[in-house]
């Protein structure tokens, strides 16, 4: 089996639960208990969303014959989209659970929340098109 068949499950568990938490995360009088949750989900989501787009080219390049399809393609471009809309976001919410005074402290869990609610739509389009690909649809 593809690694990439696996690793995908963990980009669209953690990209997910990473930007609903940054969402919770920007309520002020939620942030001390979601400090740690939140960092460490941001990361794994960032690993993971890195881990898929890697072991999905990988794919392409084992299979090249899947470039012809639309649907491969389609996928292929969100998940780069995915990609760099996760990065930011994950950047974004490491700043934003470490940084604590300043103007920094106030605007970045918001910075972040927008970030997270990117990436969960990212990655929900991205999961999709993939989706879709493989069973067609």
């Amino acid at each position: 089996m593809p690694a990439h068949a696996l690793l995908v499950h963990g980009a669209v568990v953690f990209g997910p639960v990473a930007g609903l938490l940054a969402v919770a995360y920007a309520v002020p009088a939620l942030r001390e208990r979601l400090r740690g949750v939140t960092l460490v989900t941001a990361v794994l989501a960032a690993v993971f969303v890195v881990l898929a787009y890697l072991s999905g080219d990988s794919y392409l390049e084992d299979n090249p014959a899947l470039s012809s399809i639309p649907a491969v393609d389609t996928h292929e471009d969100r998940a780069a989209f995915a990609l760099w809309v996760t990065l930011a976001f994950s950047a974004l919410a490491v700043a934003a659970t470490t940084l604590r005074t300043g103007r920094a402290a106030r605007v970045l869990p918001l910075l972040a929340a927008v970030g997270g609610v990117a990436t969960v739509v990212a990655v929900v389009l991205t999961g999709d098109a993939g989706a879709r690909a493989v069973w067609g649809g």
